[in-house]
This record gives structure tokens, sequence and C-alpha cells, in this order.
């Protein structure tokens, strides 16, 4: 863990919508702030006030009525792709409970979720994670328009945007077992496969991120932040400019954390935009599937390999000796 004197400061942004004007002429000295942040430490915190205290304390108190149900409920939460659906139950992560809603920013798939977990409804549960997951979503869109704004790469934005998909996990972390010292992993180390994972917390602290010099910073994320954080696939998008850090959850004290994170993913194929590859900065990755990004890191036989970015595995350039 990084010392006192030499922990850095954490990079903390204003993106509420009416701090925000594209075209103005605070918007690219924000847009460069994004870039570098995401560039030298693969994440930020988001001051975003249009999600409101009251929707942020309604989604946390569903939150708990929904792990709060029997096993049995929650396991009906199945997917194909493994954090799709309810992981729980995990002996290398005692600590650790999760349920994925995918397309979470349509109405139809929070009600269908909600529909698995509450046959007779609740209606409460499915609005106000929609409502948040829709506003999320669009802090996420905002920060993709600012990192390719950042490059001089806008052509490409409305065609990213209009290929992203949706990931809203809800995940609970229980405080550690107070007789045994190393049962406090809520999640082991890792890279998101993700172009970008927003999470917010319950104002329980536990988040863990390894900076480029390889020394973890333990995140104190301010009421109401949100911490943005790069992926592997903006790593590749990015042509290597973009860090995704590798990061986990660590538990103590004697409070419950619970968490939302959002994830973007991008259906179809991504190319490199021409626009980040130069002399200066020759071509690393090759076009990729995010999906297939995603069954690569999946199928991946060694757990030490699971820990590091799969990027670069997966469609990174072969370059010749």
């Amino acid at each position: 863990m990084a010392n006192s004197q030499e922990i850095p400061k954490i990079p903390i942004i204003n993106l509420s919508t009416k701090n925000l004007n594209p075209g103005s002429s605070s918007w690219l000295p924000a847009c460069k702030k994004v870039q570098h942040a995401l560039e030298e430490y693969g994440f930020f915190i988001a001051q975003y006030d249009n999600v409101s205290s009251e929707l942020d304390k309604q989604v946390f108190d569903v939150l708990e009525q929904l792990f709060d149900l029997p096993v049995e409920t929650k396991t009906r939460n199945t997917s194909d792709l493994v954090f799709y659906g309810y992981v729980g139950q995990l002996p290398q992560a005692p600590l650790h409970e999760s349920m994925g809603i995918p397309e979470a920013t349509t109405i139809d798939a929070v009600q269908s979720f909600t529909n698995l977990m509450w046959p007779s409804g609740n209606k409460t549960f499915c609005e106000s994670i929609h409502c948040y997951a829709k506003l999320v979503s669009e802090l996420e869109q905002i920060v993709d328009k600012m990192v390719f704004d950042s490059y001089g790469a806008q052509k490409h934005y409305e065609p990213h945007v209009g290929s992203t998909t949706y990931l809203l996990r809800s995940i609970k972390y229980l405080p550690p077992n107070t007789n045994n010292e190393n049962n406090n992993i809520g999640t082991n180390v890792h890279t998101d496969k993700s172009f970008l994972s927003i999470l917010h917390q319950n104002q329980v602290n536990g988040l863990e991120i390894q900076l480029r010099n390889g020394e973890w910073l333990s995140v104190d994320v301010p009421p109401g932040g949100f911490v943005v954080m790069a992926g592997d696939a903006y790593e590749a998008w990015s042509n290597g400019r973009i860090f995704a850090a590798k990061h986990q959850v660590i538990m103590k004290g004697d409070k419950t954390r619970y968490c939302l994170a959002l994830f973007s993913f991008n259906h179809g194929t991504t190319h490199i935009p021409e626009e980040l590859v130069d002399s200066e900065h020759p071509l690393q990755f090759k076009p990729f599937d995010n999906f297939g990004l995603i069954h690569f890191y999946l199928n991946r036989a060694s757990a030490v390999q699971m820990t590091e970015s799969s990027a670069k595995a997966y469609c990174g350039v072969r370059l010749s000796t």
C-alpha cells in the first residue's frame, strides 16, 4: 500500500450536466482532464448530481430487499456469461454476492428481472433501478463523448454509442470474519472487460486500485461520488493510451457494503480510430469483438492470467523482432 507521503490526489471531476456544455470554452479543457485521469490512473471520481439524494437512498433500500431474498430465488438470475447472472457462495470470495441485469436501461429488462425475483411484483424496485440505470448510462455517454472529443475522434462517437449495451450489477459485500484475518476478500484482483465501469456505493469503502507504479491505493469515495473506471476494451480502442487498472475489494470494519456497477460493452467489431495511430503511437491492437474478449477472458485456464489485462493477449498486434 502506498504510504501517506506518496498517495496521489485522486482526480475528482464535476460532470453534472448543468456544468457541461459541449462547444463552450470550458468543454475541451474538461475533456482533457478526463483523458488525463484515464491515461494516468485508469479511473477518476465523478461528481454527478443528476442522481438525486432521494433516488440514491431508494436504490440502496431496494438493494437490501433484493439480497434479503432466499438464495433459491436469487439463483434464478442465470446467464451463459458467468458475471451476468447470480454469483455467490464462492470459497475464494466468501463475502461477495452479486446479480446482473442486462440491458438495465430498458424498462422491459428491469421488469423481467423484477418479475423473476418477485413474481407478485415490486414496483418500487423496478422503477428506481430503471431510473438509476438510465441516469448513470447518461453519465457514461458524457464520459465517452469527452474521451472521443479529447482525442479528436468525434466522428466515431455516434456509431460507438449506437452499439453500446449496459449491464447493471448489484453487489453485496459482507463485513470480514473477525475470526479469520484472511477472510476479507470481497472481489479478487482483476481488470474489467468493459469500455467503462461506473461504481456507486453506500458509503462503505473497500475498493483498492493498483496504480501504474504497482502500488495499491485505497479509494475513499466522497458522498454521492461515482467511480468511473476504464476497462480492457477502452485500453484496446485507445491504442494503449488509456490504462485498464487492476482493482480488488478488501473489506474492513463491521458494515455491509452495497455497490451498483454499470458496465458498458459494445456489440459488433470495434476498430481502433485512425486518429489514435501515428508514428509515435504505432498500431498496438487489431479490430476486436468486445464479447469475444469476454469469452476469451472467461475461458483462460490460469488464475494468474485472469488478473492481467486480457486485451493484449486477445487482440494485441504481435510486433516482429
